[in-house]
């Protein structure tokens, strides 16, 4: 029988201060003392993880990334992960609400970082050794100020997480590069409004009204940004939560369907296998197969 999946907040963490909005650990003391984290599950908060040493395999949404030295992730709330690692792993590892980080700064948010502000970005970045080198100074600093209780150290803590946040901006990235920050600011709107709707709006035109933009002009900003349609978005977030729904939930193709909206069940079957390319009922044995 499935188990729901897990949805874990920061006090699930050992914290070595009553701070419940931040965690920082080395990466293989983080590991000992949680082992849970080797099965799937989600976050309420904003996670990075460096790598420093060892192997194996990180499953985000799906997607399958290899470990190895210099690897970096960022996780936003609500994305599905587990990893299998090598008993030699280490690294660091820090986490935090977003009103954590949003109090420390008066003219900054954590969605105004690319890596943030889209469920398009990717949550994988091989660093450098030479940015691998300035993530993992400031990252050993970042944990040795939380263990300790000196003089401004929430302070220094948070600028310690922007310094980790301006270095990983600096890798190239489509919405990173995008010059119309007019437009950056559309998509985020739309996808918060996919987000919260994607259950019961289905259609472009629902999310334009939404923004008080044309139809037309939603599309130009989606392709602008990240290369693809408005409706391309609506259906991966869909097809997201159906994949997830598939491999960790007791529901069967035609409730899942129902849940996401679709209540005729050989028209949700079309669409999720036109988007993936094969049928859920397939989909759910492969992934079973490979893992």
């Amino acid at each position: 029988m499935k188990n729901k999946m897990p949805i874990y907040s920061i006090n699930k963490f050992e914290l070595s201060t009553n701070e419940g909005d931040f965690y920082t650990n080395f990466l293989s003391k983080h590991v000992k003392n949680h082992h849970f984290t080797n099965y799937p599950h989600k976050h309420d908060f904003f996670l990075v993880i460096l790598f420093t040493q060892g192997k194996g395999k990180h499953e985000v949404d799906f997607e399958t990334f290899q470990i190895e030295k210099g690897v970096l992730f960022v996780l936003k709330p609500g994305q599905m992960h587990y990893w299998e690692l090598s008993d030699d792993v280490d690294g660091f590892i820090f986490f935090h609400s977003k009103e954590y980080f949003d109090k420390g700064f008066i003219s900054l948010s954590i969605k105004d970082f690319h890596f943030y502000n889209s469920f398009q970005g990717t949550p994988y970045f091989q660093l450098t050794e030479k940015q691998l080198n300035k993530v993992n100074f400031v990252m050993n600093e970042l944990v040795t100020e939380y263990g300790n209780n000196d003089f401004y150290k929430w302070q220094k803590i948070h600028a310690l997480i922007l310094l980790v946040y301006i270095e990983i901006s600096r890798e190239k990235h489509t919405l990173g590069n995008s010059k119309n920050q007019i437009y950056l600011t559309k998509l985020r709107q739309f996808e918060d409004l996919i987000e919260e709707n994607f259950r019961s709006d289905k259609f472009v035109k629902d999310y334009a009204f939404k923004l008080n933009i044309t139809e037309k002009h939603l599309n130009r900003v989606a392709k602008s940004c990240v290369g693809k349609t408005s409706t391309q978005l609506i259906s991966e977030r869909t097809i997201l939560e159906a994949k997830r729904m598939l491999i960790y939930s007791n529901l069967n193709v035609t409730q899942i369907g129902e849940q996401l909206g679709y209540f005729d069940n050989s028209y949700f079957v079309r669409f999720f296998k036109k988007n993936v390319g094969i049928t859920p009922f397939a989909f759910l044995v492969k992934y079973k197969e490979r893992n």
